[in-house]
């Protein structure tokens, strides 16, 4: 039996050790039953109550794939803690007949799902319900129940518990510093980027960035929102809800009157009144930003998408090329935080202009075209002698079950208890159906490359080019060209102005465009083949 191993532990009270422990425990389980453990799958420092864990993932794409027989953990718990998910997982196992077995169980049936999976979901609410209230006592206390806020220490545990802060006086001239710049006019971008040219290290050494100094004002986050500055705890103002799809947590603010609101004096940086005059420029910046010139609301959500939008990396620092001006890109990392040298801008049109010449004209060449068709021939020649060697061991298996089959029915004829052959027949059974459907599959279709294909690949784009001056089709044609695109590298040039532009794509991806029946993309050999590949723009 082909077993695989899968463990996990969490950050919150377990250690890197444990992910040994639960597989040597399942290892030696595996090896009393006679199993071959074949692969171990694992997450380190990941919830449970979440299924979106890169290993549990490529657990589930094995399975699909029959890579194995047996899943084996330590205990149910290990797989997940939301019954959703365990119930899930153990009913799409059930109809690939794999098994999931714990070894603090045994083969896990569905009323094991039932039971452990609700135990273990009622202990992840139990944990947090725990953690919330311990949270309440430390702030009704005045102690701080989460992370180091800037601007001050973190003392240690005392008698009385963690949670003191004390006033950290080089930290608390910066934060003195940001709210009098904001109050007389100056943007939390300027703000920013005059800190990191100063060499002054933001919050946990980290370069300063807008965000970090405006925050959000309803959920009190950003250095200007921050009430301890004023002495005020506030805590409770947000929860956080993991959404079940992504496993990622999302802030929602709670109503005003859930708030704990608890006077902390010794802690206090800012007068009300500097406070007070943040708060007003605050509202007035706010109520500016959302109005248009004739001060109608303005739906901010529907932004302006244009066709590189996304694409655009500076080739300095890796951060984002972004407009910064009117129909002008320019680097994100310079602009918000200061901390990149490349002060290079670029017009929109003449980037996008240079893209679509680079992908028409340079991405496909004849002498590329004839790599990758030597690379795809040779993996195609190399999947046929697997597939062949692999479909002659698979004819073999089933020969020889068909023969095994055959001897447990003349055993039963004389007259053996056919019960005591019963698991055996059930067993063999089931992978013979196993083997006839994948030998029943039909083998991977023959992709013909066009003879032509540099030519066709070159119309193909001239033709996107010319849709997207069509209003009906041009937000199609753009998804279209944007899907073969991985990314664009601005570069400074060193010796004459403007920027060089290397374009990163998908081989295989950008030869589908010139197939209407999508074989390229499907197609295995092509799919290992298929190569990233870069040109220069212009």
């Amino acid at each position: 039996m082909r077993a695989v191993i899968y463990a996990r532990y969490s950050s919150d009270n377990q250690r890197e050790a444990s992910i040994d422990d639960q597989i040597e425990v399942c290892r030696r389980y595996a090896e009393r039953e006679g199993w071959d453990v074949s692969e171990v799958y694992q997450d380190r420092a990941i919830s449970g109550s979440s299924a979106m864990r890169p290993g549990y993932q490529n657990l589930l794409i094995d399975a699909e794939a029959k890579k194995f027989d047996i899943i084996l953990c330590e205990a149910l718990d290990r797989i997940g803690r939301r019954l959703a998910d365990v119930a899930d997982l153990h009913d799409r196992l059930t109809f690939l007949g794999i098994k999931l077995v714990a070894v603090n169980v045994g083969e896990i049936t569905p009323i094991h799902t039932a039971v452990i999976g609700m135990m273990a979901q009622h202990y992840v609410k139990d944990l947090g319900e725990k953690t919330k209230r311990g949270q309440l006592g430390r702030a009704l206390k005045g102690k701080l129940p989460g992370g180091k806020a800037y601007g001050y220490d973190v003392l240690p545990a005392d008698a009385d518990g963690a949670g003191h802060r004390r006033i950290n006086p080089t930290e608390a001239a910066i934060v003195q510093r940001i709210f009098e710049d904001y109050a007389s006019g100056k943007s939390p971008r300027v703000i920013a980027r005059t800190l990191n040219t100063e060499g002054i290290a933001g919050p946990e050494g980290r370069p300063w960035g807008d965000t970090t100094i405006r925050g959000q004002v309803d959920r009190g986050t950003g250095i200007l929102n921050n009430t301890l500055y004023i002495g005020q705890l506030s805590w409770n103002r947000c929860s956080y809800v993991k959404d079940p799809r992504t496993g990622k947590r999302v802030a929602r603010v709670n109503p005003r009157q859930d708030w704990e609101i608890v006077e902390v004096p010794d802690l206090r940086l800012i007068d009300d009144e500097l406070w007070d005059a943040v708060k007003t420029r605050q509202n007035e910046t706010t109520h500016t930003m959302s109005r248009d010139d004739a001060g109608n609301a303005l739906n901010r959500v529907h932004r302006r998408q244009f066709l590189l939008s996304g694409l655009l990396t500076c080739g300095i620092c890796g951060g984002g090329y972004t407009i910064v001006g009117k129909d002008r890109y320019g680097c994100a990392t310079r602009r918000i935080k200061g901390t990149c040298d490349n002060e290079r801008t670029i017009k929109r049109q003449e980037i996008e202009a240079r893209v679509l010449d680079g992908l028409k004209q340079r991405l496909v060449t004849s002498d590329l075209v004839e790599t990758f068709v030597s690379a795809f021939h040779e993996e195609i020649n190399r999947l046929s002698a697997e597939q062949s060697g692999t479909r002659t061991a698979k004819e073999k298996e089933l020969g020889k079950i068909t023969r095994d089959l055959d001897r447990l029915v003349n055993a039963i004829t004389a007259g053996v208890d056919p019960l005591t052959l019963k698991d055996r027949f059930t067993k063999l059974e089931a992978r013979k159906a196993d083997l006839e459907t994948t030998l029943a599959a039909p083998e991977p279709h023959a992709v013909r490359l066009h003879p032509n294909l540099p030519k066709l690949y070159a119309e193909k784009v001239a033709g996107l080019e010319t849709a997207l001056n069509d209003p009906a089709i041009m937000s199609e044609a753009a998804e279209i060209l944007r899907s073969m695109i991985d990314r664009i590298e601005l570069h400074p040039r060193s010796n004459a102005p403007g920027l060089d532009a290397l374009i990163y794509g998908d081989l295989a991806q950008i030869l589908g465009i010139c197939d209407d029946e999508g074989q390229i993309q499907e197609h295995p050999a092509v799919v290992a083949a298929g190569c990233q590949l870069s040109v220069v723009a212009g």
